[in-house]
């Protein structure tokens, strides 16, 4: 470890062993005052020995080499972008060991009055979802790195998860939504996939010609598409249950089939949908309005496919397999919608107790 003049600025080097026994070396120059490279000397020796003693940002640091290539990276990009917002700005230079729930609990107070320019709040689901992120800082620290106590476990929560309000349309109002899109085959196509399949958008934008099996009606679902940082991203599905095959009626068969035939030497592995979720939001926008239906949200179409099989009669097992869902989810997701066997049960046990009293006179 050397700190030392560099020109006008102070730099430091700093040499340490990894945990694979190898020598490694680390440097930060440009700092203006002797204490300023001191500081970070420290730092760098606190987060090498995973000493507590640092502040909560150096944990941060930590936290991330260890948590960031293990989840998606839209995933970490949430995560992230909410803890160097709102939470790093106010713990960030605080040691992470002398955090308290005191701290915790004046942090919450300060983002539960927050007001902006028009007078906007932090939304219940938003507010919760902040606190995740510091308590999960905390757990990981607590479970890997000896940190006593969870501060933030012991302030409570913050916020609630709000159930939004469930939109769908139905199967009329959906035919004169595509009726008014059929304009532009590229909208047309996308929400036609997206209505009749249940598949999510980033699904569909991912979807490539290699995906089909027009002869066995089947469309193929491992994958999902996401737009970050400016660049292209491909990812596993959202969930294991989410890698599925769909089979595809054959309208839709015939549909998409004549629509990859619109493109232009097409590679197989080419994605197909070549357009933005927020085109989708804007075409929601024009063809509900041309319409003349309620305007959804692009997810919404999702409810409107499950909605329609279930008013067909396909059982929640036969639903959650299709559209890549836990069947207790759809259960208790959509379980207004399902038809009630409540007055059946009923006469059922009316039955059951009569034959049961006929049964005990004849005796």
């Amino acid at each position: 470890m050397a700190v030392y003049k560099d020109g006008d600025k102070w730099r430091v080097i700093y040499r340490y062993t990894n945990y694979k026994g190898e020598r490694k070396q680390t440097q930060k120059r440009g700092f203006s005052t002797k204490r300023e490279a001191q500081a970070w000397e420290r730092e760098v020796m606190l987060k090498s020995e995973s000493k507590l003693d640092m502040t909560f940002a150096s944990f941060f640091e930590i936290y991330e080499a260890d948590k960031k290539k293990r989840v998606k990276e839209n995933t970490w990009e949430s995560k992230s972008h909410i803890i160097r917002t709102k939470i790093l700005p106010y713990f960030g230079e605080r040691k992470i060991a002398e955090i308290e729930p005191k701290d915790v609990i004046a942090w919450q107070n300060e983002l539960l009055a927050y007001k902006g320019e028009n007078g906007e709040v932090y939304s219940p689901t938003y507010l919760k979802t902040i606190h995740s992120q510091l308590s999960a800082i905390f757990n990981h620290a607590v479970r890997y790195y000896h940190l006593p106590t969870n501060p933030a476990q012991r302030a409570g929560s913050m916020g609630s998860e709000e159930h939004k309000e469930m939109l769908f349309w139905t199967k009329e109002e959906y035919l004169k939504f595509a009726d008014v899109m059929m304009d532009k085959p590229v909208s047309y196509y996308a929400f036609e996939m997206l209505y009749w399949t249940g598949i999510r958008c980033g699904e569909l934008l991912a979807l490539t010609p290699n995906d089909f099996n027009f002869e066995r009606q089947e469309l193929t679902i491992n994958k999902s598409y996401q737009r970050l940082n400016g660049r292209d991203v491909i990812t596993t599905p959202k969930t294991k249950k989410s890698n599925r095959t769909i089979k595809m009626p054959k309208f839709l068969c015939e549909e998409m089939q004549e629509y990859i035939g619109m493109l232009y030497e097409i590679g197989e592995d080419e994605r197909l949908f070549q357009i933005t979720k927020s085109y989708l939001h804007h075409e929601m926008d024009r063809g509900a309005k041309a319409a003349g239906v309620k305007r959804i949200r692009i997810h919404d179409l999702r409810h409107s496919a499950i909605s329609l099989l279930i008013e067909m009669g396909f059982s929640a097992l036969a639903i959650a397999e299709r559209v890549g869902h836990e069947s207790i989810d759809i259960t208790y997701r959509y379980a207004h919608l399902f038809p009630t066997k409540q007055t059946e049960m009923a006469d059922k046990l009316d039955v059951e107790r009569m034959e049961g009293d006929e049964a005990w006179t004849r005796t």
